[in-house]
């Protein structure tokens, strides 16, 4: 049987491969090498950092408001790596990690949340679709995508990225059901951190779990531990490879959790106590890869140390450079919405001019 018959979302069963005491579960073997587990350990630690850095800055009014991935990283990052050259990304707002796994600089990053236009732009033949900020939205566009690549016959996989209370909005549904009807080769990644903005997800569905809606469609659907990077690996690259051969769309759920807030402009503590996040404390993505590292010679103190240095010094020359751009002419606002603008559009950038 497959992975996905295995772990049916509706036997009740979460793919895990890696304990949080960084072991794993069975003697099937990690599916990435070590050298690809340190290499990928150090992406989430600058990711981390760069993070972090983020949150400072719109803290100290630098930038604008921010939503924070922090204890999210896996889900995104053994996701993407499962990715080819060609692929497309149709990221929410949380994407930081994604982003950056699929090549668009922390410079772009940085400038689109300080309000540069130019940071909705990816380097050329990097298919990362600019921030979704409507929730739940994107998903149709990700569908789309992937139907009018099986039109034309390219071998491409598409991924859409979002949250829990996405899922109770309508276009999740529509997109979900024009995958499974044109058997589109999509792929939904649903990263269940638990909290929609300030709704927690036990009042947000009546579903156990968010998996199990795939089967409404007539798709595949998984629920993997968000924090297992073998796991998270090894569900989507089943999915991609499934998606490229025709065999169609797939959900896939990643049972994680929101250590930071919704954005820099909300305030957690006003929907959650410290209680609750005590039990998820020990579950941190990067804490169980550290423990496996360690556990083959692959991580110290040292080597901790030395990563963190490395991507520290390359951050703050990324924030240097990004503050120095300079801002943007205000028509850049419009330019690139359509390959030409629209006569609304250039009505539109009239009148702002015009008050301003």
């Amino acid at each position: 049987m497959g992975l996905f018959e295995d772990y049916h979302p509706l036997k009740g069963k979460m793919f895990q491969m890696l304990k949080p005491d960084g072991t794993l579960y069975s003697e099937m073997g990690a599916p990435l090498n070590d050298q690809e587990t340190l290499q990928l350990y150090q992406k989430m630690v600058f990711i981390r950092l760069a993070d972090q850095k983020a949150l400072m800055l719109q803290r100290q009014g630098r930038m604008g408001t921010y939503a924070p991935v922090w204890g999210q990283e896996v889900c995104q990052v053994g996701s993407a790596y499962a990715l080819q050259r060609g692929d497309w990304v149709f990221p929410a707002f949380r994407e930081l990690a994604a982003s950056l796994m699929m090549g668009i600089p922390l410079k772009t990053v940085y400038l689109y949340w300080m309000g540069n236009e130019e940071g909705s732009r990816a380097p050329e033949g990097i298919n990362v679709m600019p921030v979704s900020i409507p929730v739940g939205t994107h998903p149709l566009h990700a569908v789309g995508t992937a139907w009018a690549a099986k039109i034309r016959g390219d071998k491409i996989v598409t991924i859409a990225y979002f949250g829990d209370g996405a899922t109770s909005k309508g276009d999740f549904h529509e997109a979900m059901n024009l995958a499974g009807v044109f058997k589109t080769p999509s792929i939904f990644f649903c990263q269940n951190n638990q909290f929609a903005i300030s709704v927690p997800r036990k009042i947000q569905t009546a579903s156990e779990t968010i998996a199990q809606k795939s089967v409404a469609y007539g798709v595949d659907g998984i629920q993997v531990d968000g924090n297992d990077l073998f796991a998270v690996y090894t569900a989507t690259k089943e999915a991609v490879d499934k998606a490229r051969s025709g065999g169609g769309s797939t959900l896939i759920e990643g049972v994680t959790y929101r250590f930071g807030p919704h954005t820099t402009a909300d305030d957690p503590t006003k929907y959650r106590t410290d209680e609750e996040m005590e039990p998820w404390k020990p579950l941190d993505p990067l804490v169980r890869l550290r423990l496996y590292l360690k556990e083959r010679g692959l991580w110290s103190d040292d080597v901790e140390k030395r990563l963190t240095e490395e991507a520290q010094k390359e951050i703050d020359q990324v924030v240097k450079e990004a503050e120095a751009v300079p801002v943007p002419e205000v028509e850049d606002i419009f330019k690139y919405v359509f390959a030409e603008m629209t006569p609304q559009l250039k009505e539109q950038m009239e009148y702002l001019k015009a008050t301003l």
